[in-house]
């Protein structure tokens, strides 16, 4: 499931929980485009709770729109994700390792506020949890 969450017009904040949709993914993905169509950079918030599945079938759909932004990594700022599972914590620094050109950082839930603070730029600029 997936909740467009308030933010200031840069940042892409969503929450996602339980399993992710194809029509979860399209949404992510129109908003995306949007701002990168109306920013010079594009900050993400990302917000996961229970994570359980993925709709295997929205995959081929995805990765055809997801891999463009391979050309426009430059257009990414800073990326917090939230997340109460270690295993999308690993993952999340895996990604980070593999675009070093991205600033990311990955926060336990109860730093949510912090997270947030810093990919929108406002407010002290918390360290995350290690």
């Amino acid at each position: 499931m997936l909740e467009e969450l308030d933010s200031v017009d840069d940042v892409l904040a969503i929450r996602v929980s339980h399993k992710i949709t194809g029509a979860d993914l399209e949404k992510i993905m129109d908003r995306l485009d949007a701002l990168m169509a109306r920013h010079e950079k594009v900050n993400v918030f990302v917000e996961t709770q229970g994570i359980d599945g993925l709709e295997l079938t929205s995959l081929p759909s995805y990765m055809a729109r997801a891999m463009p932004l391979l050309g426009k990594l430059n257009k990414f700022g800073r990326v917090a994700v939230v997340a109460d599972q270690a295993w999308i914590r690993a993952g999340t620094r895996l990604e980070s390792a593999m675009l070093p050109n991205i600033k990311y950082r990955v926060y336990e839930p109860d730093e949510r506020a912090e997270a947030l603070a810093w990919v929108s730029g406002v407010g002290g600029l918390a360290t995350p949890s290690l």
